[in-house]
């Protein structure tokens, strides 16, 4: 996902390490989302726990989605790099203080000029790692033991994944969606209408 000029222009390349700031999206993410998992309440004595959990979903989810897209980019013979926005990470933790979840760490930013159709497919590998994600959650959840830690972590695995593909897959503004929308309709009503499903629909039968 990208959230452009909001905070200003991207950093040149070259001046940042890619490293870092991935780890910086995957430690806020973590943050954010235990967090506003536990409504604020940062001295609970689940808080531990919930950060594990929120590292190992969210933060996984964001690390792998992002990574997609600097995949396929440099696929493409683009020079893509990672960075993560500071401005929105800190407001995303600072939100997750009400019980609300922001996921918006950074972008992916690459060189170049790129076809609709390599623009799309870029901007799908990030949404289409979360469903892979989420259904590997669900696949283990029939595994592990149907209560405790595990049970839990599958549980969130999956409904976060889920939703950080539907979420961003929304057609307008910085989203995937608006870039996959714009290349072919047909795959983004598939990758939006799959998430659509198994984030709002599939869970009442689990």
């Amino acid at each position: 996902m990208r959230f452009q000029n909001i905070f200003g222009p991207a950093p040149a390349f070259g001046t940042t390490n890619d490293n870092v700031e991935l780890l910086k999206a995957w430690a806020g993410t973590s943050l954010a989302y235990a967090i506003a998992r536990l409504g604020g309440q940062i001295f609970n004595e689940r808080f531990v726990s919930q950060l594990l959990i929120a590292a190992l979903t969210a933060g996984v989810g964001i690390l792998l989605h992002e990574l997609a897209h600097r995949v396929v980019a440099r696929g493409y013979g683009a020079r893509a790099h990672f960075i993560a926005n500071n401005a929105w990470l800190v407001l995303s933790i600072v939100v997750a203080f009400g019980g609300f979840f922001i996921a918006a760490p950074g972008a992916v930013w690459h060189t170049g000029t790129r076809s609709v159709q390599q623009g799309g497919l870029i901007a799908v590998a990030g949404p289409a790692t979360n469903i892979v994600l989420a259904l590997l959650f669900l696949i283990a959840a029939f595994v592990v033991p149907p209560f405790g830690f595990l049970a839990q972590l599958c549980a969130v695995g999956y409904s976060i994944n889920a939703f950080l593909a539907f979420f961003n897959m929304l057609p307008f503004g910085p989203f995937d969606g608006a870039k996959v929308f714009a290349w072919n309709k047909i795959v983004w009503g598939a990758v939006i209408g799959l998430s659509l499903l198994m984030t709002f629909v599939l869970p009442r039968f689990l």
